[in-house]
């Protein structure tokens, strides 16, 4: 794979490397036999990164995003030329429990990070993951398209929306004037094994399995671009390589979404994982919740035509991959998460 070769022996730093998606890009790294270096802040989903042994494989410290001298010493120390910023509240619930760290997690960590980076020569390319939920609603079933006005009702969107306003500015006043290719990956639902995240469908889901529980779900006919984490991961690896040889063409924003045929409701998403894990009950959580779009779709003809990046899964090979990985870790002769991790990986990288 062209991308695993440009990898080897770069010097790649992962904002928020403790975290579910983090650790699996970590990995990914790992396996290219990149010089992987990590940061994150204290983790409550941090369970799969220690699964992985990632902090005896990668050099990594405990920094939060927000703390601008520490962060600004650690970077010109180790110098990467490549960054993944990861770094983030994610989830829309804890956005309305606790909005004040959800914004200055995601819009103040991500103007650190890029007032730090904008005179580093030794950088070269940057990309900021933010999310799908940072485009303002327009009740359309079309898909979002990167040039589509940004919002955010809810304070999670809102930071969102916060931290692409800020890398667009920086793009344009400072990053393409250093040569220094700066991108945003907006990603839908993403799903995979070991997510430990609390308040999310797949790991509720497989908790409640695995208690003989029935499954309880809010929005049961709500849309979500549903995807396995390694989807995203790998767009924004093309991402990243796009960059750092053509900064002016590739900077901006771009969709990593699924298939079209991948959008799919909460229920049907929930009678999936129940079908493929082998037995399980889903009953619908009638108590009033808190405001999320009801259709989320992504357009994703700049990157199929720009990047030539195209999702390999379909929702159902997507839900398989995620329950697979829950099972196997967790039967009494099953494999262990560092083993599947590492073999879905490859999989993937070996599907046409």
């Amino acid at each position: 794979m062209k991308i695993n070769k440009f990898l080897r022996n770069k010097k790649i730093l992962i904002t928020g490397a403790n975290g579910f998606k983090g650790a699996w890009l970590s990995y990914w790294l790992y396996m290219a036999k990149a010089k992987v270096i990590g940061i994150g802040g204290v983790n409550k989903n941090e369970k799969l990164f220690k699964q992985l042994s990632l902090q005896k494989k990668i050099k990594f410290k405990y920094i939060d995003i927000r703390e601008k001298n520490k962060l600004e010493k650690f970077i010109k120390k180790n110098r990467p030329s490549i960054i993944f910023h990861l770094a983030a509240q994610a989830i829309l619930s804890e956005g309305y429990r606790d909005p004040f760290n959800t914004i200055t997690t995601n819009a103040i960590g991500t103007l650190n990070l890029l007032e730090i980076c904008k005179s580093c020569k030794f950088i070269k390319s940057i990309v900021c993951v933010t999310s799908d939920k940072c485009y303002k609603n327009n009740h359309s079933t079309k898909g979002f398209k990167e040039s589509d006005k940004l919002g955010g009702v809810d304070p999670y969107s809102a930071s969102k929306a916060c931290a692409e306003i800020i890398a667009e500015s920086y793009t344009q006043s400072s990053f393409l004037k250093n040569k220094i290719g700066l991108a945003t990956g907006r990603a839908g639902n993403v799903i995979g094994g070991g997510d430990s995240s609390p308040n999310r469908l797949i790991p509720d889901s497989i908790k409640y399995l695995k208690k003989n529980k029935t499954i309880y779900i809010r929005r049961p006919n709500f849309n979500r671009p549903w995807q396995h984490v390694l989807e995203p991961l790998y767009g924004y690896l093309v991402l990243s390589y796009n960059l750092y040889y053509n900064p002016k063409k590739y900077s901006g924003a771009w969709n990593f979404g699924p298939k079209k045929n991948s959008i799919t409701t909460v229920y049907e998403i929930v009678k999936k994982i129940i079908k493929y894990w082998g037995e399980g009950k889903v009953e619908i959580n009638q108590k009033k919740q808190f405001y999320e779009q009801e259709n989320l779709q992504l357009n994703l003809l700049k990157s199929n035509k720009y990047l030539k990046w195209y999702p390999k899964y379909s929702i159902n090979q997507s839900i398989k991959k995620t329950v697979d990985w829950y099972k196997e870790v967790h039967l009494s002769k099953g494999k262990s998460a560092e083993e599947i991790t590492r073999s879905q990986i490859l999989s993937y990288i070996n599907e046409k």
